[in-house]
């Protein structure tokens, strides 16, 4: 611990990082600081520095977040381009670090005869993103192939832990015992398959994505997370909300669960407004809440 606390750290920090550049959506206030760690080890050093009590953010690609306009009163760290290492174990499994991207894993595995990642190119985040949350689709769910992973608490400290340690469920995942560990990365099993069906899967599933999600226009995936027995895109329809808007903000026209920015001009209380408006109106129409997969952060809105 030491030698830890005494080493020089070579990442990037910042003050007043807009994040507008860091979400999908394009759209969001500032974060009071940010830092970019150089690596694992480099974020070690800097968490061992933090004050215990200072409000983190864990930023990846930034596909599943919206930062309020006023801003956010604490320290956002980005792990894509950092936590990168991807590798294959002696006993087949892939070590992946929090800050892979998702379809970046998919295509490692399937270039390595593995079967069953493909579901992964489909998701536009991090691997630490699709940790936090279960991250899935087409039938494939992120926790499913956990062995084991690895967090980095406040005090610097690695932790090796296994799924049994952690609450699963659909698009919600927390520790048991223990909120002050973030990921850093995770040890994954895949079957053996064949690679090169597992890359023709890929391309169907990207084309698909491509031709029924608004993929051209700023936007954080899907807004809300599906109900039992039915798809929230189906009800937002239903109800009559496709194209509507509040300020910049839209409901996609193409598909329902997602909201654009069409123009990058929407503020962050627009697009949350909008979400509101949404869950008010399935919820009066047909008595279902739904439930946000995006995570909304800082000040209140203004």
């Amino acid at each position: 611990m030491a030698e830890l606390s005494s080493a020089p750290l070579r990442g990037t920090f910042r003050r007043d990082e807009p994040m507008a550049r860091h979400v999908s959506w394009r759209s969001g206030g500032p974060v009071a600081k940010a830092y970019f760690p150089a690596d694992l080890d480099d974020l070690a050093v800097f968490l061992r520095r933090l004050r215990h009590d200072e409000p983190l953010l864990l930023v990846g690609l930034g596909s599943n977040l919206l930062v309020r306009d006023a801003g956010f009163e604490g320290t956002a760290i980005f792990t894509h381009g950092a936590l990168d290492e991807l590798r294959q174990e002696a006993d087949g499994s892939l070590y992946v670090g929090a800050g892979v991207a998702a379809p970046k894993l998919a295509r490692f595995a399937a270039n390595r005869n593995l079967a069953g990642a493909e579901f992964l190119a489909g998701i536009p985040g991090t691997l630490g993103g699709a940790l936090a949350m279960n991250a899935g689709c087409h039938g494939g769910e992120t926790w499913n192939h956990v062995q084991r992973v690895l967090m980095l608490n406040r005090r610097g400290r690695l932790i090796e832990r296994g799924p049994e340690d952690f609450a699963v469920g659909y698009r919600h995942v927390g520790l048991k015992a223990s909120a002050d560990e973030i990921f850093a990365g995770a040890w994954l099993r895949f079957p053996a398959g064949d690679g090169a069906a597992a890359r023709a899967r890929i391309r169907a599933l990207l084309e698909a994505r491509i031709a029924s999600q608004p993929l051209q226009l700023p936007n954080a995936g899907s807004v809300f997370r599906n109900p039992p027995g039915d798809h929230a895109a189906r009800l937002i329809e239903a109800a009559g909300l496709k194209g509507h808007g509040v300020g910049g903000a839209r409901v996609s026209e193409k598909h329902a669960n997602f909201i654009v920015n069409p123009d990058g001009k929407a503020r962050a209380s627009e697009i949350e407004m909008l979400i509101g408006r949404i869950q008010a109106e399935v919820q009066r129409k047909y008595a279902i809440q739904l439930i946000r997969e995006v995570r909304i952060v800082g000040g209140e809105r203004q």
